[in-house]
């Protein structure tokens, strides 16, 4: 495999990694509101505390951020993800908000102050 493709499959690996963790994020959310748990919500959990893990032992930084440049890709807000600049610019910073907000949520919810 080349450089160019091997960067395409660190890309692709980045946007579905992306994907699973919106989706992960979205079952904190939908359990801090609504009470529900289950098997989802500890994957979940699990999920979020594993790139949590992953970005403090990368200070604060994505390892596969560090990947696609090693294989040729150019600074930039998409230039480490097939996802669309529009979206990469601001998905990072949205999603861990969302995913402390679902963790607030849940707290509240466990401490019985949300009942």
């Amino acid at each position: 495999m080349d450089r160019k493709q091997t960067l395409q499959l660190v890309r692709t690996m980045h946007a579905l990694i992306y994907a699973v963790m919106v989706a992960a994020v979205a079952v904190l959310l939908h359990a801090g509101i609504t009470g529900d748990s289950g098997v989802w919500l500890w994957i979940s959990l699990g999920l979020v505390a594993i790139e949590g893990a992953a970005f403090v032992v990368n200070g604060m930084r994505c390892p596969l951020t560090a990947l696609a440049v090693r294989y040729g890709a150019e600074k930039g807000h998409a230039f480490d993800t097939c996802l669309p600049e529009r979206w990469s610019r601001y998905i990072f910073r949205a999603v861990n908000t969302l995913a402390a907000i679902a963790i607030l949520l849940l707290a509240l919810r466990w401490t019985g102050v949300l009942g």
